[in-house]
């Protein structure tokens, strides 16, 4: 679970998890567990992926097609795919 994003509606969201849940997805490093205790962890990214992260999404929202493809490409959830496309990219 994200928590550090409540100032995101709520398919930010669930693209930022979509795309961090594939560590393949950005740099190695990038992404990492942290320990909140003896039986949970918490996904997180680093200062350089937060930063890999808005940059790869911001280049690729540049015009429909191309925020069409990453979708496509980064995000495994067929259904998140569909909502996100539906909606004209800001």
């Amino acid at each position: 679970m994200v928590k550090c994003c409540e100032n995101l509606d709520i398919i930010s969201v669930e693209l930022f998890e979509a795309i961090i849940s594939n560590d393949d997805n950005l740099s190695y490093g990038n992404i990492v567990s942290v320990y909140a205790g003896a039986e949970e962890t918490v996904t997180a990214l680093t200062d350089d992926g937060i930063a890999e992260q808005t940059d790869m999404i911001r280049d690729t929202r540049i015009t429909t097609k191309t925020w069409h493809e990453f979708l496509d490409e980064f995000v495994d959830v067929a259904k998140l795919v569909a909502r996100i496309k539906a909606k004209s990219p800001r």
